[in-house]
């Protein structure tokens, strides 16, 4: 089909400031992960939907657990209030550790 652009797993979006290779982005409503190290301002591709290990607030996971991302605090939360909805849990994961199990639900 002529108007097909991509799968859309992957975005590429200029980058809101300095990101390392796996971090969490967030640009607008979309919400990704880095594939490489990218300087404020030039183009990143994200990667959209899939499963990753990310860092994560000071709160238990439960599988299927709806989970949000604090931009501020570059973590994974499960807080809706004031920060952007990203997947679900896939894994347990206690309040004290430092990732959580997620995948991105590719939609904003």
């Amino acid at each position: 089909m002529k108007n097909f652009v991509s799968a859309g797993s992957q975005l590429t979006v200029p980058a809101p400031a300095a990101v390392t290779s796996g971090a969490g982005v967030l640009v607008g409503s979309i919400f990704g992960v880095a594939n490489a190290a990218t300087e404020s301002g030039a183009d990143v591709v994200l990667t959209v939907a899939g499963v990753f290990d990310l860092p994560k607030a000071a709160v238990a996971l439960t599988v299927g657990a709806t989970v949000y991302w604090d931009n501020s605090a570059k973590a994974v939360t499960t807080t809706a209030s004031g920060n952007t909805k990203i997947g679900v849990a896939v894994a347990a994961a206690l309040s004290g550790a430092a990732t959580g199990r997620v995948r991105l639900n590719g939609a904003f």
